[in-house]
């Protein structure tokens, strides 16, 4: 099978190992970075250097494709735009030309549900993206579902924040110890790589059509969350001043019981601390 990873970063370069050594697929991937094809040529038969919103460029990658994720990040808020929405609107462009690709699977984000106030939310939750990113992200999706055809499956993930080998918890939390934090009853949705994954060889595997939450069973709450990773790595916890609301924009409690029903079971259903 020929598969192509539109965007091999953090979740990219992991998949494209574990469908290289595990399935013995064709795989084809993409960076924005010159300085990354020695490193991806080690899990790939073929990088090409091109941005997103290259038609002539990502036309080629897709040519005698069978599957197709797109996988991409954006390294700052300026750029999210061209990062995700012209991006998909590329690749839209080009799947309407290359009826061989029978699927297509984005990594998205929770962020599109916005601010709940901590009530629970799933897929058929109406979105309320709270800031223009968010807004990038809905946008995003809706092109992608645009694409979808009796030809074509697509499969849109909103994953949680992703945390792994390289990204643990205490990497992305360590600055928090000891200082006093707002708030912290907001509820947090979290993901493992190792889950990021195993989802998307599932969606292959399974020809998953339609949006999944793609979270972990934790849900914990701020305060849970760093007192309990401070706790384990005997760091001095953060002050919590509830006097203050947090600013976090995406408070909501992601179910992931529809992707659960579909039959894949979490690797890390508890957070890894």
């Amino acid at each position: 099978m020929n598969v192509a990873i539109i965007g091999c970063g953090y979740v990219g370069y992991k998949l494209a190992q574990y469908w290289q050594e595990n399935e013995k697929f064709v795989v084809s991937v993409t960076t924005t970075s010159s300085e990354r094809v020695p490193a991806l040529k080690s899990v790939s038969e073929r990088v090409v250097v091109t941005r997103g919103n290259d038609l002539d460029s990502l036309k080629s990658v897709l040519h005698n494709q069978d599957v197709v994720v797109l996988s991409v990040g954006a390294k700052a808020a300026e750029v999210y735009e061209e990062t995700y929405l012209q991006t998909a609107q590329t690749l839209v462009s080009s799947l309407q030309q290359m009826p061989g690709v029978k699927q297509l699977i984005y990594t998205g984000s929770y962020a599109v549900y916005g601010d709940r106030n901590g009530v629970w939310v799933d897929e058929e939750t109406p979105l309320a993206p709270a800031n223009f990113n968010a807004q990038i992200l809905r946008k995003t999706e809706d092109v992608l579902l645009s694409a979808s055809s009796e030809n074509l499956r697509v499969c849109i993930f909103r994953l949680g924040g992703i945390y792994g080998p390289d990204r643990e918890l205490l990497k992305i939390f360590s600055r928090y110890s000891g200082t006093t934090r707002p708030g912290g009853e907001d509820i947090t949705n979290w993901i493992h790589l190792d889950d990021i994954v195993g989802a998307i060889e599932f969606a292959r595997h399974r020809r998953l059509q339609g949006i999944y939450n793609l979270v972990d069973d934790a849900h914990l709450t701020s305060r849970d969350l760093l007192d309990s990773l401070f706790e384990k790595h005997n760091l001095p916890k953060v002050i919590w001043d509830t006097s203050i609301k947090s600013t976090r924009p995406y408070n909501a409690w992601v179910s992931n019981e529809k992707l659960k029903e579909a039959g894949y079971q979490l690797i890390h259903p508890h957070m890894i601390f």
